[in-house]
């Protein structure tokens, strides 16, 4: 397995660090695989990604009980999200072309999106034109996910609430 390094730093590999840091605010949970993180704009409610930990370039990096660790972790997260947000399904997306780096993108579907939007995958909202991510905002989404995926038994302790180390 290839795990994180310095010299071929990528957003995921920065994410994660400052989620290990209690750096980064947009952390709702850590799995057995990785963390959970908001995604930086809410182009829909509840858009989560999955970053493992360590950081490995692809899927196929991981040797086959640390797949399918992170798969399942995928489907358990898609499965918390569509509790907690009462969406209608569950779109995953493991890319990896943008950023060479493992990450899944769960992104919560409603039946009261823009009927242009309903069939069309997520990449076509203006994601710059959607809400960032706010703590103050979202954080009750994000305690909520927290307690659903502490309550499925997947959640692991984390030493720092997120974002509390984040002015230092």
């Amino acid at each position: 397995m290839t795990v994180d390094r310095n010299d071929s730093q990528t957003a995921i590999h920065r994410q994660v660090a400052a989620a290990r840091a209690g750096k980064e605010v947009r952390v709702a949970a850590r799995l057995f695989s990785g963390w959970v993180v908001f995604g930086e704009r809410q182009f829909v409610r509840g858009y989560v990604l999955l970053l493992p930990d360590p950081v490995v370039p692809s899927l196929n990096s991981l040797a086959s009980q640390e797949r399918a660790q992170f798969l399942s972790d995928m489907a358990r997260l898609g499965d918390a999200v569509l509790k907690v947000t009462g969406a209608a399904r569950i779109n995953y997306a493991i890319l990896g072309n943008a950023e060479p780096a493992l990450h899944a993108h769960v992104i919560p579907r409603y039946a009261n999106e823009p009927e242009s939007m309903r069939t069309a995958h997520p990449w076509a909202y203006d994601w710059a034109a959607a809400p960032a991510f706010d703590r103050a905002i979202h954080g009750p989404l994000a305690e909520s996910l927290r307690a659903e995926l502490t309550r499925m038994g997947v959640a692991k302790p984390m030493r720092f609430d997120p974002g509390a180390n984040a002015g230092g």
